[in-house]
C-alpha cells in the first residue's frame, strides 16, 4: 500500500497567527494606566505582520505548483499556515483531476489530496485515533468519483464507473488505482510516461490478486458479452477464468449453464476469433479447469 510521507512532513504546521485587533473608545478619558495598555496595544499591532492578500496566496501557490511541474489549472487557493521554519503551506484545487497541498520546503512538494485521504484512512483503520497530518477541506476537493470516472475515460475504460479507490503505488511513484465498473469487470489503471496501463481484474485475478469493486456475476457478463455473434453465443455463462495471452490473442474459459464449457481465444478488440469445447480443449493452456469433461467413451470389449 501506500506510504505516504508527505502527511508527516506537513502535520507539524499551524495554522497562522495574526495579531487581534484591540477595539478603543476614543472619547474614554485618558488615564495612566489606560493610556499605557493602549500604548502597548499599538505596539502589538505594528508589529504584527499584515495577512497576505488572496492575489499573494495564489502567487505563492503558483510558486510551488511551477517548481514541482504539478500539471493543475489552479481554480482555488489557500494559506492554511506556516511552520516554525517559515515554510507555507496551501491548498488548491484545479479545474480538473485532484486537488493539491503544497509546501514550500525545499525541496518544495505537491501532494495529491486524493493520496493524502487515502493515506488517512488507511492509518484510521489501523488506528481511529491515529494522527493523520493535514488534510485537503476544501469543497472542490471533494471529487474523488469525477477525478476517477476522468481517469478510467482517459485510460481507454468505456464502462460506467461506479467506484474507486487508491491502492498503490508502482516503483517510481506512478498511483495505481481500482476502478469499479458497474455490472462488467473493473480494472486497475496507472499512468506512466507512456500513458495509461490497463489491468483486467480477470487477469489480475489469475495472478492470484482480487479487485474489490468487481463480482464473479461482473466477470461473467463480461465474458458473455464477448460470446455475442459467436459460436457459443448460447453460453449461459456462470463462471469464467482468464488463461493468458499469446501472440494469436487471449484466451478465456467459460462455464456454461447446462451445457459443455468452452475456451474462447479473443483478439485485442475482444472480438472472439475461435471457439474451443472443453471435450477438445485438453492441449490449449492445460485444458477447461471449470468444467468437469467425462472421459470418451471407450468400446465395448
Amino acid at each position: 500500500m501506500i506510504a505516504v510521507t508527505a502527511a508527516v512532513l506537513i502535520s507539524g504546521l499551524a495554522a497562522p497567527s495574526y495579531a487581534q485587533q484591540t477595539a478603543t473608545n476614543p472619547n474614554a478619558p485618558p488615564s495612566s494606566e489606560g493610556g499605557s495598555r493602549f500604548a502597548r496595544s499599538r505596539e502589538r499591532q505594528a508589529r504584527a505582520p499584515k495577512p497576505p492578500s488572496a492575489e499573494e496566496v495564489q502567487a505563492g501557490a503558483q510558486a510551488v505548483l511551477t517548481a514541482t511541474n504539478t500539471n493543475c489549472q489552479m481554480t482555488e487557493s489557500k494559506l492554511l499556515g506556516q511552520s516554525a521554519a517559515k515554510e507555507s503551506l496551501y491548498e488548491v484545487s484545479c479545474a480538473t483531476g485532484p486537488g493539491y497541498l503544497l509546501l514550500t520546503s525545499t525541496p518544495p512538494q505537491a501532494t495529491d489530496c486524493m493520496v493524502l485521504a487515502s493515506s488517512a484512512e488507511q492509518a484510521r483503520a489501523r488506528d481511529p485515533n491515529a494522527d493523520v497530518g493535514s488534510q485537503c477541506t476544501l469543497p472542490a476537493n471533494d471529487n474523488a468519483m469525477a477525478v476517477f470516472t476522468a481517469f478510467a475515460q482517459e485510460a481507454g475504460l468505456t464502462c460506467t464507473v461506479d467506484e474507486g479507490r487508491i491502492i498503490g503505488a508502482k516503483p517510481g511513484g506512478a498511483v495505481v488505482y481500482e476502478i469499479g465498473c458497474a455490472g462488467v469487470d473493473g480494472a486497475q489503471i496507472n499512468k506512466s510516461g507512456a500513458g495509461w496501463e490497463v489491468v483486467d481484474c480477470l487477469e489480475l485475478a489469475s495472478a492470484g490478486s482480487t479487485c474489490r469493486f468487481t463480482t464473479p456475476q461482473e466477470q461473467a457478463a463480461t465474458v458473455k458479452a464477448m460470446l455475442v455473434g459467436s459460436d457459443a453465443a448460447s453460453c449461459d455463462v456462470t463462471q469464467v477464468r482468464y488463461m493468458g495471452k499469446n501472440a494469436n490473442g487471449a484466451f478465456y474459459e467459460a462455464a456454461c449453464n447446462g451445457a459443455d464449457g468452452l475456451i474462447a481465444r479473443v483478439n485485442t478488440e475482444n472480438a472472439v476469433q475461435q471457439v474451443y469445447p472443453c471435450e477438445t480443449a485438453s492441449q490449449i493452456g492445460g485444458g477447461c479447469k471449470l468444467t468437469t469433461t467425462p472421459p470418451a467413451a471407450t468400446p465395448n470389449s
